[in-house]
């Protein structure tokens, strides 16, 4: 296998421009590790633009196929190094001092996107984390040792466009599969708002939540059941999408004290920021025995029967009226704030009648069994890219 010195391909990397705060409205557009994805995708939703009077900044223009690599941030958990692909119109942004330029120089022997494909699958590996150094919370990356030592493997320049391509193609395809799934979401999320209206509309409401479900149930209703094998779920089995997974299987008597109790057919609530706020809410099923623990930072809702189902609860704690009037009403420090359960006692809403909302627990089945085969050829999707980049990439 033939190699070649990054250094050799991109040269040092070139450092980013800050200036100063934009009074005019006419600055610059510079990206920041806030427009870094982890996907190697610029997301332009936030850019600023700021004032740079600086000379001789021509070179650092950012032109299509242009890589920006990571220079300060990450944390424990995200190694510092990220890469994207720049591929927006030239001579419009430049780049922020916590990030560095880096541009193929010989674009008929190198072609751009695989140098990227080369670094991005070498970040998910964590080939970054010999490189870092650690300062007051920040994660460094010793930007150049880490361009002169890292090695592209070397293929012919139309084996390099091949490889680029195909994995463009299985991203695309990923991306698609993903807003098919963000669209069944917010069918969902429409229904319920063409089936019952806005739930906390004063003129419609008519109980208070917690009249409306079992909140929070007492763990002594199995406390006599210490040996009965159930299930455990932490906060990541739990997904933004609605997801439940279980992590483990064990008796009673290991989770009794000190985690949350439910069973199958419950809904579990996110309590603490920024779960919460990113909307981690799903139904528990599929437990062993249908009772499950948790850990403490979900809250519990028991459907009552004749009252309510899971479906409607679920959608009802996740509509945007909800979740913002909970948002504004959580408690804590920063990083550590909570929506805590005086304000469910407090809530008051329009819980529909039983009949209707069993009307929309059969459409969201419905929508739920298509989301399967979406998810489904998303999964397929996702596998041969990671398996592409392993194959070419290590």
């Amino acid at each position: 296998m033939i190699v070649a010195k990054l250094i050799d391909i991109t040269g040092k990397a070139l450092s980013g421009e800050w200036g100063s705060d934009d009074e005019t409205g006419n600055g610059i557009p510079v990206l920041r590790t806030t427009n870094f994805t982890n996907e190697g995708v610029v997301d332009y939703t936030d850019v600023v633009t700021r004032t740079i009077t600086k000379k001789n900044i021509e070179d650092k223009y950012l032109k299509p196929g242009d890589i920006i690599i990571e220079k300060s941030g990450g944390s424990d958990k995200q190694p510092v190094g990220r890469v994207i692909y720049f591929d927006g119109p030239e001579h419009t942004y430049l780049f922020n001092n916590f990030t560095g330029l880096l541009r193929v120089s010989d674009q008929d022997k190198w072609f751009p996107k695989y140098v990227f494909y080369s670094l991005y699958g070498n970040y998910r590996r964590g080939g970054t984390r010999p490189f870092e150094n650690k300062t007051t919370g920040l994660h460094n990356l010793k930007t150049d040792d880490y361009v002169s030592r890292y090695e592209v493997t070397e293929t012919e320049f139309d084996k390099q466009v091949e490889i680029s391509n195909q994995l463009d193609k299985l991203y695309s395809i990923i991306k698609l599969r993903e807003e098919e799934l963000l669209k069944q979401d917010e069918l969902i999320k429409a229904r319920f708002v063409e089936m019952f209206g806005i739930p906390i509309d004063r003129a419609k409401a008519n109980m208070k939540f917690t009249d409306c479900v079992d909140f929070n149930p007492k763990k002594s209703e199995i406390k006599d059941l210490q040996d009965v094998e159930v299930s455990f779920v932490p906060m990541e089995c739990v997904g933004v999408d609605g997801s439940f997974t279980i992590r483990e299987n064990g008796p009673v008597s290991s989770y009794y004290k000190g985690y949350t109790y439910f069973r199958d057919g419950d809904v579990l609530l996110a309590k603490i920021t920024p779960c919460f706020e990113n909307g981690k809410a799903a139904i528990a099923e599929g437990c062993k025995n249908g009772i499950g623990f948790g850990t403490t930072e979900f809250h519990v809702a028991r459907p009552k029967e004749g009252v309510s189902n899971s479906y409607w609860i679920k959608y009802m704690l996740k509509n945007d009226t909800v979740h913002d009037l909970a948002t504004i009403n959580m408690t804590g420090s920063a990083g550590q704030k909570r929506i805590q359960t005086p304000f469910f006692e407090k809530l008051t809403i329009f819980c529909p009648p039983i009949e209707l909302q069993n009307q929309f627990a059969e459409f969201v089945k419905q929508v739920d069994k298509s989301k399967v085969v979406v998810k489904k050829a998303l999964d397929e999707a996702q596998i041969l890219f990671d398996s592409l980049m392993q194959e070419y990439f290590g």
